[in-house]
């Protein structure tokens, strides 16, 4: 304790449960705030997925279509993932294979960027389906 207090600096007990107990003198204050440093880097770092969301109509016209496709592939390269609603209105609903048929060419065009997390499901007036990330990243 008289060596800490000559380099005015902390002792610290480094393993106490070893024979005899594992001392360090160092400043205490500074460790601190490195560590505190270290976590905000490594948080900063980590990377937050975020759910992204895009609705189709069956009947869509091309244009819009390939709108929202490069949409998807932006938020796929990103690193989000997406869910991808088609859904019917009124007598649409007649026509649910031509919203399979639309989900089935989503995933041809975006399979450059992403892969199927959930296959498309029909649930009520709509047809969902969830892209991941390619998993090359």
């Amino acid at each position: 304790m008289s060596r800490a207090d000559e380099a005015s600096q902390d002792l610290v007990e480094v393993s106490g449960n070893a024979n005899p107990p594992v001392l360090r003198i160092m400043d205490f204050g500074k460790f601190q705030y490195e560590e505190k440093k270290r976590q905000k880097e490594q948080k900063k770092k980590q990377q937050n997925v975020k759910l992204k969301e895009i609705q189709f109509h069956p009947n869509i016209e091309e244009h819009d279509y390939q709108t929202k496709l490069n949409h998807i592939k932006s938020f796929l390269e990103k690193g989000n993932k997406v869910k991808v609603i088609v859904f019917f209105r009124g007598r649409e609903m007649a026509h649910k294979d031509i919203g399979h048929e639309l989900m089935k060419r989503i995933i041809n065009d975006s399979s450059d960027a992403g892969n199927v997390d959930n296959p498309p499901k029909s649930m009520g007036r709509n047809i969902v389906m969830y892209l991941t990330p390619e998993s090359s990243k």
